[in-house]
């Protein structure tokens, strides 16, 4: 997710806010089925999915209440009870605002601070929407990944990767990928590899 650092009318903030909810309720009640087939490859078990989903609610929620640039320029993914915090801001205490507030919610287990000190351009913030999109796309149509195990934040042209990987390989794919974009100036993985038991 990235953020434009600009202001907005609070309509607009509402809007952002619910929206994402919006958008899952008509998931649900159009695709349920398929919901069901994307669990099938889902490392997390549906209960840790909604844990997940909670936390990153209650971390936006928190960064809104504590000011509109903070809920604006800050991005949020949430894996495994892991907090990773994207983003460009105008100010140190701003970062550690968020790694404070990303803390301070419950079940997280761990904070991911990739936060930024810096500006970031309205151009700057659609160059990376487009790394996103098209490092999305091409692990989605990969056979050869899990993409629905993995999530992409992209900021200042550097890409930030969480998730679990079936294995080196599969990671290595990831990755191959995302350097194979232009405009990437860096890459940085925060996933796991999947642990096989024998």
């Amino acid at each position: 997710m990235n953020r434009l650092n600009k202001r907005s009318p609070l309509a607009f903030l509402l809007l952002f806010a619910i929206g994402p909810f919006l958008a899952g309720c008509t998931s649900s009640a159009v695709g349920i089925g398929a919901m069901s087939g994307l669990a099938a490859y889902e490392e997390r078990p549906l209960k840790v999915i909604a844990r997940d989903a909670k936390i990153a609610l209650q971390v936006r929620t928190a960064l809104l209440k504590k000011s509109e640039n903070h809920f604006l320029q800050i991005g949020i993914e949430v894996f495994e009870g892991r907090v990773l915090l994207t983003g460009a801001v105008d100010s140190e205490q701003t970062r550690a605002d968020a790694v404070g507030l990303a803390w301070k919610t419950n079940n997280v287990k761990a904070v991911l601070n990739e936060i930024m000190i810096g500006p970031n351009s309205i151009s700057d913030a659609a160059k990376d929407a487009y790394i996103t999109a098209q490092l999305t796309s091409r692990i989605t149509l990969d056979k050869k990944i899990m993409a629905v195990n993995y999530s992409i934040e992209t900021v200042a042209s550097t890409v930030y990767l969480i998730g679990i990987a079936q294995n080196k390989l599969e990671l290595e794919k990831v990755l191959g990928h995302a350097r194979a974009l232009g405009y990437v100036r860096k890459i940085i993985s925060h996933v796991r590899i999947k642990k096989h038991t024998s």
